[in-house]
């Protein structure tokens, strides 16, 4: 059987391999000139820094799926960050995280001394909210809709609040705003508003403390390679870069083949790997559907003379007011004159991404995606955040700095990203779990999608499960036709 995946990024190369291990060909069809997607480098002179993700979480499932696809277990080398970052906020007060519960403790006593018994509760009570939302939602697919709607389900998915916010929930927990919002920001990191994203997701800063934070040996961009090399070892893969598809073709409900530059090419099962709302571009026949976007990220990356050893490798760093940043990001589309940020600068426990004694610094500000902000040519505001990153964390930055690229959401849209979103549709209520686009997004035979856009959802690991799900409801959907025959 003959599968087209179209998009070479994480899902796609994942997918592939799951797929090919349980015997289907698979062609990979990437415009670009490369696989990997938004997980790649920015390279210059020597150094490399992540464009896209940085941290990994729930490792233990990240190295699960990996293996589960044939990558070794000693290709990968995950860097426990300890701390695990820190946060400071607007009134000079800093707040470490840490992997250790008792160090927690000690820091919570520290900083915030009354606030000990509500952390005690938050864990012990995200333990069995994140056991809940693993087994429920996250490794199950919602192809059929009454797989999700049934009693069960409801009950269980009622016990993660989605009725409340993120920042709602934190606040049965702590009384203090800025401890409220440590436990709650964290729904940025999949694009979502901790003010109006539903509580389940407040399950990414419970599996912080649970998991732990880690780094990708030599950059999470390192991990395409290891997969390209893995693939380029099936017999039954192929790889074609450089070639967009033009169009899905399907006849009488079902998708029989894709069309490109070189012609027409028929196959027996269609993969779509794009961010999902693009898929209107190629399959246009399908109703179009309203989508909200993620947030975007204004990202600066630099090329530094030397490496900071103060300060964590992960820095959050919070503006005159979270909540207003926010309203601008999400509601009034609009720039945040002194906006939160956050600062990556792994040549702290990374000495291959820069030439020696060198360092490579990440940092990346939320705001609004789907606008017409020229945010590149706005170089006043971006000096304000190097302004703020020399007085805070970073003493004589500037003279530290070799050179330095701009990312706007100009460019991750003219990439594919949706609106110039960073991570494919927003974590909205009714974006979420069974309302999310599924593996089989329609009514479509042999027609599948699989992304950051795509149930179970955006981020690393969690996108790679989703690859599974694909791989699983293809291989059912076949063997129950060939069973039908």
């Amino acid at each position: 059987m003959k599968i087209a995946m179209i998009g070479g990024g994480v899902g796609g190369m994942m997918g592939a391999l799951y797929l090919t291990n349980m015997g289907f060909d698979v062609t990979i069809f990437e415009k670009e000139e490369k696989l990997g997607g938004r997980l790649t480098f920015v390279e210059r002179d020597g150094f490399k820094v992540d464009q896209g993700p940085t941290i990994v979480l729930l490792p233990e499932m990240f190295q699960d799926l990996l293996q589960q696809a044939g990558i070794p277990a000693e290709d990968i080398e995950l860097l426990l960050c300890d701390p695990l970052y820190s946060i400071r906020f607007s009134d000079g007060t800093v707040y470490t995280k840490y992997p250790d519960i008792n160090r927690q403790l000690e820091e919570i006593e520290n900083v915030f001394p009354a606030e000990k018994e509500g952390f005690l509760r938050y864990i012990s009570e995200g333990r069995k909210r994140f056991e809940i939302g693993k087994s429920s939602f996250l490794e199950h697919s919602f192809v059929n809709k009454a797989d999700f709607f049934t009693a069960g389900n409801v009950k269980k998915l009622l016990k993660l609040k989605p009725q409340q916010s993120v920042k709602k929930l934190t606040s049965n927990y702590f009384r203090d705003e800025r401890l409220q919002l440590a436990y709650s920001l964290q729904s940025l990191y999949i694009g979502g508003d901790p003010f109006r994203a539903p509580a389940m997701y407040s399950l990414v800063p419970f599996s912080e403390h649970e998991h732990g934070v880690y780094y990708l040996k030599g950059g999470y961009g390192s991990l395409i390679p290891t997969l390209e090399k893995a693939l380029r070892l099936r017999n039954n893969l192929t790889i074609k870069t450089n070639t967009a598809v033009q169009q899905i073709v399907t006849e009488e409900g079902k998708a029989k083949g894709i069309e490109t530059a070189e012609g027409y090419e028929a196959f027996d099962g269609i993969v779509y790997n794009g961010d999902f709302p693009g898929i209107e571009k190629v399959l246009p026949e399908q109703k179009k559907k309203s989508y909200t976007a993620s947030s975007g990220c204004v990202l600066l990356y630099f090329g530094l003379n030397k490496v900071y050893e103060e300060g964590n490798v992960h820095q959050f760093f919070i503006g005159d007011s979270y909540e207003d940043h926010m309203d601008d990001v999400f509601v009034k589309k609009r720039k945040t004159e002194n906006p939160a940020i956050y600062t990556f600068h792994p040549s702290k426990i990374d000495d291959s991404l820069a030439p020696e004694g060198k360092g490579v610094l990440y940092v990346l500000v939320p705001v609004p995606s789907g606008t017409d902000i020229d945010w590149a040519n706005d170089s006043a505001w971006i000096e304000k955040i190097i302004d703020r990153m020399e007085d805070l964390a970073f003493p004589n930055f500037r003279e530290a700095v070799e050179w330095m690229e701009v990312r706007t959401p100009t460019e991750a849209e003219a990439f594919g990203l949706f609106k110039g979103g960073s991570f494919g549709i927003g974590p909205t209520l009714f974006q979420s779990g069974v309302f999310r686009p599924q593996v089989k997004p329609f009514k479509t035979d042999r027609l599948y999608a699989v992304g950051a856009s795509v149930h179970p959802g955006g981020g690393i690991p969690i996108v790679m499960q989703g690859a599974k799900l694909l791989a699983e409801q293809i291989q059912g959907d076949f063997a129950k036709e060939r069973g039908s025959v």
